[in-house]
């Protein structure tokens, strides 16, 4: 087929064939001087809608039909339907227009592989063809990709954890590989936006961390999820330095190393005639070249004082980072004449006891309106900084506080007395063996008429994705609630109210080897105290779930020696995992009628006539007769003494 376009002095004529070897539709353009060519077929169309007999701009539709070849297909079209519809457009067409233009009228060709209608450029529709950039993964290779596809294509895989960012990297990657089923090595760890990504290199591996998706909680009660997409080998396999170079780099490193000073100047060692010889390409902004660097100094200058990295084009300090704990004496940084064009760059810095660091002609300097708020700034960072571009800076205020190198552990329940740690604890043995029994009507006997509720879940919780959905209609978090109304009315009063709101709640079981019991306040006429432990929940369609709890009591003395509730504040929030791990980790004990089975027959006996006779339930008629050293009378007389002075706490009497 043959089309013919009119310029004013040129004549272009475009020949579409269809190429086997191609495989593809091939277009021919020839440029010629303007005259008709013989034996052309003339194509222009007359008509209303192309003015002056030329064909409108834009693409010519026509049919372009070909016999189809048995035995396979036209040439890159696969599968049943109508052949592709040719388009041109004018800016297709290459002419060159000079004085070195051949004079006989010889035509200038370029072939062109035929466009797809979804206009991809040629070099898109060339890559793919090739299989450039397309690794599909898991498969053998093949096709059109050429070698076999190999392990190198095929084999490697980008774990993905969508908002990663918020995660420690250490916390992380401890919590996948506790619950993967294959241990696994990330490579080329790194945040890019709000995910968190790293490169596994084998597809089992890849598919069993991609089995932990969902499966670990973090302290928001968000699911942290995995990814998986199949890709080529990370960059920085294919540019790593090879042996030779690395001692190139060493001994060009020692060149400009002053040990007297322990300093190294790195200052434009990209242009370090030693590495340039030697074809290599110093460029510190590199993560390559940079962990090299840093290596080095860490097996070799660890003492490392002073060090130089001016003139480098750095414009991002991640990899400079690894310094604060591979050169910990580093107090001289210069790193002026970079690209570092955001002051936020400095903040992967701060972990260095600087004195004295240089940033000049960096565009970050550009970014503060005076001098003050620039040393102001960096100072923020730098508390210690004694000189700053060459000046000298008015000594710091600062205070010596020695970081901690490892989280202290958490603390046990604190009482403040003995006597207060068994009241707390008899009051909680008693309310969650109501509160877990599956009737909570008689907890009215341990609130106040005019006791107050509030139950309060975190303002990160999504009442339509949390699990926690069947508190979320009681939760009076003031974070999210503004209308004074509705916190109002979700705080419940009297005892009556709260107790009916405890009712609805789901059936729990309580780990009271969870508790941690912290006493805020006492004194002879208020106990505020804050327990904190885990539950799970005995049915519903949250069944066997494990939650964490913290509750605030405030109670009032009541009776001889009882306890009141006049204000409880609950707060509810999903576990995290490692919580989960150690819930209901030990045995619930069993209930038996004897606190000690070790008693001798004897001891039984006195136990058992000593409880009814004092009317005390078996464990504290047990104590009674311990610390009299089993002997009955002595024990009664204390007894009877105890209860007359109303010192004997009303517990003792619930059997």
């Amino acid at each position: 087929m043959t089309f013919r376009k009119w310029y004013p002095n040129l004549a272009v004529v475009a020949r579409v064939r269809f190429d086997q070897d191609q495989e593809g539709v091939v277009v021919q353009r020839d440029v010629t001087r303007k005259g008709k060519l013989p034996g052309e077929h003339d194509n222009r169309v007359v008509g209303p809608q192309f003015r002056g007999g030329r064909m409108s701009r834009g693409p010519f539709r026509g049919p372009a039909r070909q016999q189809r070849p048995r035995g396979g297909q036209m040439g890159g079209f696969r599968g049943p339907g109508p052949g592709p519809r040719v388009r041109f457009e004018d800016n297709y067409v290459d002419v060159t227009m000079n004085s070195g233009s051949p004079q006989d009228g010889s035509s200038h060709r370029r072939f062109n592989l035929y466009r797809w209608p979804n206009r991809r450029s040629d070099g898109q529709f060339d890559r793919d063809r090739r299989g450039a950039g397309c690794y599909r993964g898991g498969g053998g290779g093949g096709g059109r990709e050429g070698g076999g596809g190999g392990k190198d294509k095929s084999s490697w895989y980008k774990m993905i954890i969508p908002y990663g960012r918020k995660y420690d990297k250490k916390w992380l990657l401890t919590a996948l590989q506790n619950l993967c089923s294959v241990p696994f090595t990330p490579v080329q760890y790194q945040i890019e936006g709000h995910k968190a990504q790293f490169y596994l290199e084998d597809a089992c591996t890849a598919n069993a961390l991609c089995r932990v998706s969902r499966q670990i909680t973090d302290t928001e009660g968000y699911k942290v999820i995995v990814l998986m997409n199949p890709c080529p080998p990370p960059a920085i396999l294919n540019t790593q330095l090879k042996p030779e170079d690395m001692e190139h780099v060493k001994q060009c490193m020692a060149k400009r190393f002053d040990g007297s000073q322990r300093a190294l100047d790195l200052n434009n060692i990209r242009t370090d005639p030693d590495l340039v010889s030697q074809n290599i390409r110093a460029i510190l902004s590199r993560k390559t070249f940079m962990d090299a660097v840093v290596k080095i100094i860490e097996e070799n200058i660890p003492e490392l004082v002073c060090l130089n990295l001016s003139n480098n084009k750095l414009y991002k300090l991640e990899d400079v980072a690894d310094l604060i704990s591979k050169a910990p004496h580093l107090k001289i940084l210069n790193l002026s004449h970079n690209e570092l064009k955001s002051e936020k760059e400095l903040d992967r810095l701060k972990g260095l006891k600087l004195v004295e660091l240089w940033l000049d002609r960096n565009p970050l300097c550009d970014q503060f309106k005076d001098q003050l708020t620039y040393i102001s700034a960096i100072r923020e960072r730098f508390p210690r900084l004694l000189k700053l571009d060459g000046h000298d800076l008015p000594p710091p205020i600062v205070f010596e506080v020695v970081a901690p190198t490892t989280t202290p552990p958490c603390k046990g329940s604190y009482f403040g007395s003995e006597e207060i740690k068994v009241l707390i604890l008899h009051f909680l043995q008693q309310y969650y063996s109501v509160y877990d029994s599956g009737n909570r009507q008689p907890l009215l006997d341990a609130y106040h008429d005019g006791a107050s509720f509030s139950l309060s879940l975190p303002s990160s919780q999504n009442p339509n994705r949390c699990s926690l959905r069947e508190y979320h209609k009681d939760s009076r978090n003031i974070k999210r609630l503004k209308d004074p109304s509705t916190r109002f009315r979700l705080l419940k009063h009297t005892r009556l109210n709260v107790v009916a709101l405890l009712n609805e709640l789901p059936k729990t079981q309580h780990d009271t080897a969870s508790f941690n019991v912290d006493v805020n306040t006492y004194t002879t006429m208020l106990l505020s105290f804050t327990v904190s432990g885990m539950f799970k929940e005995v049915d519903g369609k949250s069944q066997d779930a494990v939650r964490a709890f913290s509750r605030v009591f405030i109670a009032v003395p009541a009776g001889i020696s009882g306890l009141c509730i006049v204000n409880d504040e609950l707060f509810v929030r999903i576990a995290t995992t490692e919580e989960i791990q150690h819930a209901f980790a030990a045995s619930a004990p069993t209930p038996s009628s004897s606190p000690v089975p070790t008693l001798t027959a004897p001891q039984q006996e006195m136990l058992s006539a000593f409880s009814l006779k004092s009317g005390m339930n078996l464990e504290w008629s047990q104590k009674c007769l311990q610390d009299n050293e089993w002997d009955f009378n002595k024990a009664a007389q204390i007894f009877t003494q105890l209860k007359i002075e109303g010192k004997i706490p009303d517990v003792a009497f619930i059997k």
